[in-house]
């Protein structure tokens, strides 16, 4: 899968509305047949940054990502709202899902 994470530094006077600024954005890229996920969440210690957690089944749907409709809109529409260039992490690891995590394992509960 491919795995990306990527950093948006928004504008102060736009952070309260990123969630409906990029929700056509969001909406149309989980209906891709390759998303695995696409998540957002809030930085807890600057509240103007979005951290955007996505996953892609493979290449292919990495490319049809970056070639859609929605991904080229979202390049005219989401960088007036930023403040900056965003910062991302791309890889390819060799899962589909989520491992997981062995040091907080959780025992059965009744």
């Amino acid at each position: 899968m491919i795995f990306i994470t990527a950093k948006f530094k928004v504008l102060p006077e736009h952070a309260d509305q990123w969630p409906q600024i990029t929700a056509e954005f969001t909406h149309a890229t989980r209906a891709e047949p390759g998303c695995l996920w696409f998540d957002w969440s809030r930085s807890l210690d600057d509240p103007t940054e979005y951290v955007l957690v996505e996953a892609f089944r493979d290449e292919q749907a990495g490319a049809a990502h970056v070639q859609s409709e929605h991904f080229k809109t979202a390049q005219q529409t989401l960088p007036p709202h930023l403040a900056e260039t965003p910062r991302i992490i791309n890889t390819t690891i060799d899962q589909d899902d989520w491992s997981q995590l062995g040091e907080m394992a959780i025992p059965e509960r009744n």
